[in-house]
């Protein structure tokens, strides 16, 4: 029986669907798990986030195909990854796919021929999402060996700033904006101050926010800002019952320096 494929793109779902005609005709029902389409178009550093942490979840031994891919046709490499723990990605060599490929363990990397990996129907120069990416995919979950895909290559790594901490806090990034408006960092559970303290939050050069640093939503009245940890292990802004990004004007890679409040004496 072919392998589980996860889909992840920035494609929207009518251009999804493609993608999935091509998998499906493949490997037949049942075997494509959308994760998302409706990730910021062109946004590699969020949707490298996401996957990483998606991907993750998945069994060992399955194959991630993930499409953000704003130099299709160009000079990037189209590339598929073996992992230690029998899972395969496919996609573009732009850092996308490298986070979740260092979580799992990179066993070997090809760059995709398309000479050897041919679609169903004839070939658009800016849609290898389904006429490469897909077919490489379904032949991985079909059980085909990886170096007949192409010849070997390196993978290009995402640009990382890691978090750190200094003199004046922790300071870190916006990695994602949930649909609820929620801010997702970088930073650790560790840079927080203990559940029931105060903490101070600044984005980039704005001004800095005093927050509640709260277990769960319903600890704070509707319409208050919040400190937590979110449901991907890392510290989280967030607004009951509104949108976090839209109060304080987040995006996407915009800096995080966050520190302690020290209590008041008296």
């Amino acid at each position: 029986m072919a392998r589980v494929v996860t889909l992840t793109t920035d494609i929207g779902w009518a251009y999804a669907a493609q993608v999935k005609g091509v998998l499906l005709r493949a490997l037949g029902p049942g075997r494509v798990v959308d994760l998302a389409h409706d990730l910021p178009a062109h946004g590699i550093a969020e949707a490298a986030f996401l996957l990483r942490h998606l991907g993750a979840t998945f069994p060992p031994g399955t194959v991630h195909l993930a499409i953000v891919d704003p130099g299709v046709g160009g000079t990037r490499a189209p590339v598929a990854i073996a992992c230690r723990d029998g899972s395969s990605l496919v996609g573009p060599d732009n850092g996308l796919l490298d986070p979740l490929a260092r979580h799992l363990g990179v066993r070997a990397v090809v760059r995709l021929d398309r000479s050897k990996v041919r679609g169903p129907g004839g070939a658009s120069a800016t849609f290898d999402g389904r006429d490469l990416f897909a077919p490489a995919a379904a032949r991985l979950a079909n059980g085909a060996a990886l170096r007949s895909l192409g010849g070997p290559a390196t993978l290009t790594p995402l640009p990382v700033v890691a978090p750190r901490a200094g003199r004046f806090g922790h300071l870190g990034r916006v990695q994602h904006i949930d649909a609820f408006g929620n801010i997702i960092t970088d930073l650790p559970p560790s840079a927080a101050p203990p559940f029931g303290a105060l903490a101070q939050v600044r984005f980039g050069r704005g001004r800095s926010v005093t927050l509640p640093v709260r277990r769960v939503y319903e600890e704070v009245a509707p319409g208050t800002p919040l400190l937590l940890v979110s449901s991907f292990g890392l510290l989280e802004i967030a607004l009951r019952t509104g949108r976090a990004a839209d109060r304080f004007r987040v995006r996407v890679g915009d800096r995080v320096l966050l520190r302690s409040v020290r209590p008041r004496n008296g």
